[in-house]
């Protein structure tokens, strides 16, 4: 049976609370002020650069030599928010806005920071796998630089959204617009080309994090979600430090039956964003064949009245 597609009519905004998009865009770039805030300093105070980049950025950045590394295992999680240079944050952030507006737009906002994770770790794992066990690499690991950018992150991002919609159109002044698997394809070919030169572990590393986004959103559309644990987690530490905002989970009496006040009797269409938002997720996970007639009938009634 052929989808039919669906698109909510409620955007999230950037200003909303907990916008995930705004959260890395905020993250990445209060990163980038404080390291070059730092850079500042030491370069007023005649510091020469060779010391800032020992002294601060190499304790940033994911060392491709094992010994290091295990002294600095904070690494694999700093290397995926850290910039140092200006082009660098901009180039990451601009792939992130493109890829990841529109997978918050279609999968919904609690995915995007799961990938983001997963994709960043593992690219890390991979850059320095590929450093220490393919020969050619291992042979200069010493002197080779270490991994710094959330370039891993944005790619699995990237592939991501593009498993969920390939054929999402993006510059439609341009022939009624780009597909979204063109401007994917261009992203991993250049990857695909470093790993025949110096930069072989960070190519692998990206190329790696890629196949994570896509498998995360084949899991999504069986049904298993890989981020829920880290929402969950997020949540627990959310009721944690603020206690008088938990986030309690309805009883099924509470979710399925009216409440005392309300006639038993009186059926009303209960015409709620909330539930729009639901079948919405569910059509974007599972496929609108999947509905239900009630849910189908909801979608019908949502459009009428504008909801």
């Amino acid at each position: 049976m052929e989808t039919r597609p669906y698109k909510a009519n409620k955007k999230i905004l950037l200003g909303q609370d907990n916008n995930a998009l705004v959260f890395l865009f905020a993250v990445n770039a209060l990163m980038f002020v404080i390291v070059n805030f730092i850079k500042i300093v030491y370069y007023l105070s005649e510091i020469p650069d060779e010391f800032f980049y020992r002294q601060v950025l190499n304790w940033l950045s994911l060392p491709p030599q094992t010994d290091t590394l295990l002294t600095r295992p904070w690494t694999f999680i700093s290397t995926m928010i850290t910039h140092h240079s200006i082009w660098q944050l901009i180039s990451s952030m601009l792939w992130l806005w493109c890829f990841g507006y529109i997978l918050q737009d279609l999968a919904g906002n609690n995915k995007l920071i799961p990938i983001y994770i997963y994709g960043g770790i593992t690219g890390s794992v991979f850059f320095v796998l590929m450093n220490n066990m393919v020969p050619v690499l291992a042979n200069q690991v010493g002197t080779a630089a270490p991994l710094l950018g959330a370039g891993s992150a944005v790619m699995a991002i990237a592939v991501a959204t593009t498993t969920l919609a390939p054929d999402y159109r993006i510059f439609p002044l341009i022939n009624g617009g780009i597909p979204l698997w063109v401007i994917t394809l261009i992203f991993v070919a250049i990857d695909f080309a470093t790993l025949a030169g110096s930069n072989a572990g960070i190519g692998a590393g990206h190329l790696a994090a890629g196949v994570v986004g896509y498998l995360f959103i084949r899991q999504l559309r069986r049904g298993n979600d890989w981020g829920a644990w880290m929402n969950r987690f997020a949540d627990w530490l959310d009721d944690l430090f603020n206690p008088e905002k938990k986030h309690q989970q309805k009883t099924s009496s509470e979710r399925h039956f009216y409440k005392a006040e309300a006639k038993p009797f009186d059926r009303k269409p209960n015409l709620t964003q909330q539930r729009l938002d639901e079948i919405l997720d569910k059509i974007n996970q599972q496929g609108y064949q999947f509905l239900t007639d009630e849910e189908k009938e909801f979608l019908k009634k949502a459009s009428k009245e504008d909801l």
